[in-house]
C-alpha cells in the first residue's frame, strides 16, 4: 500500500467511504415508494449528509478536543443511519441484504481508529 501525505479530508480513506455510503443512500432511497419519499426517504439522506461534512469539520479544525468532537459527531450520524436503515428494512422499502449496515460498521471502525490515534497524538495545535 502506497504511503502518501493526507492534505484533505478527501485524502481520508474514512471520508471516500463516507461519501460513497452517501451516494449508496441516495441511490437506494429514490426506489422507496414515492409516499415514503419526503418522510423516510428524506430522513434517511438528512442523517448520512451530516457524515462526511463532519469528517471533513474534524481534519480541519486545531487541536485533539475540536477534532474528536467532529469525529463524535460522525459517529452519531452512523448511529442515526443505523437505525433508519432497520426501519426502512422492516417496512420493506430496503431489503435485509443491502450493504448499508456492514458499510456503517466499516466506517465505524475506521472513525474509532481515528479518534483514538488523534487522542494519543501529542495536541500540537493540529
Amino acid at each position: 500500500m502506497e504511503n502518501r501525505k493526507v492534505e484533505s479530508a478527501q485524502d481520508l480513506v474514512v471520508w471516500q467511504k463516507s461519501h460513497e455510503l452517501v451516494q449508496e443512500i441516495f441511490s437506494l432511497t429514490r426506489k422507496f415508494p414515492k409516499r415514503e419519499h419526503t418522510s423516510l426517504a428524506e430522513s434517511l439522506r438528512q442523517a448520512a449528509l451530516p457524515l462526511p461534512i463532519a469528517i471533513a469539520h474534524g481534519f480541519n479544525k486545531r487541536g485533539k478536543k475540536n477534532k474528536i468532537h467532529y469525529y463524535h459527531q460522525a459517529l452519531n450520524s452512523i448511529e442515526e443511519i443505523r437505525y433508519r436503515t432497520v426501519l426502512a428494512q422492516d417496512l420493506g422499502f430496503l431489503k435485509q441484504d443491502n450493504p448499508l449496515q456492514e458499510n456503517c460498521g466499516a466506517i465505524e471502525r475506521m472513525l474509532k481508529r481515528l479518534i483514538r490515534s488523534v487522542a494519543s497524538a501529542p495536541d500540537r495545535g493540529i
